[in-house]
């Protein structure tokens, strides 16, 4: 499965994505999302499963059948929007809450074994070089603590540009 995580608002989103493939699940933002309260929930009450029951309580299910995942995201100095990062933040119940090392680091071990291809397209007219450098090494960072092996990372400055580069999803 494929999986779509946007900000983009309807009249946005429609003329990118004339056809979606029916084997692609889209995450937009439908004004419900609530923020992840770090309450452990999801690893302690729910095992997988956020507690908050707002319509994004599954991330961690939905990851669980990734093979791609593709987010675009207007870039907000150097992170993803409020929303792409909220739904970022409801995916920790894909992990488990033990620990262990990786390349000297301390992160989260694996509930599934699936292998997620990862592709951020930020956008944004006026991103700056040093908002790009910082979105690059957050990419990276989630890469690591999602087990992403393959990535891409890209910038437009606006959507008709983005167009181009998202067309093939």
């Amino acid at each position: 499965m494929n999986i779509l995580i946007h900000d983009l608002s309807n009249e946005q989103f429609q003329p990118l994505f004339p056809r979606i493939d029916k084997d692609t699940c889209i995450i937009s933002d439908t004004g419900t999302i609530r923020h992840c309260t770090g309450c452990f929930g999801c690893w302690i009450k729910t095992p997988g499963k956020c507690v908050l029951k707002d319509g994004y309580n599954n991330m961690g299910k939905i990851l669980s059948k990734a093979e791609k995942v593709t987010i675009i995201s207007k870039c907000f100095y150097g992170c993803y929007s409020p929303f792409v990062k909220n739904v970022l933040d409801r995916s920790i119940p894909w992990m488990l809450p033990f620990f262990k090392i990786k390349n000297n680091e301390t992160h989260h071990k694996r509930r599934y074994q699936n292998n997620i291809q990862l592709a951020v397209h930020f956008y944004g007219e006026n991103t700056t070089e040093e908002e790009k450098e910082t979105a690059e090494k957050l990419v990276k960072a989630n890469c690591i603590n999602f087990y992403v092996k393959n990535y891409e990372i890209s910038f437009s400055k606006s959507l008709e540009e983005l167009c181009g580069k998202v067309s093939a999803i």
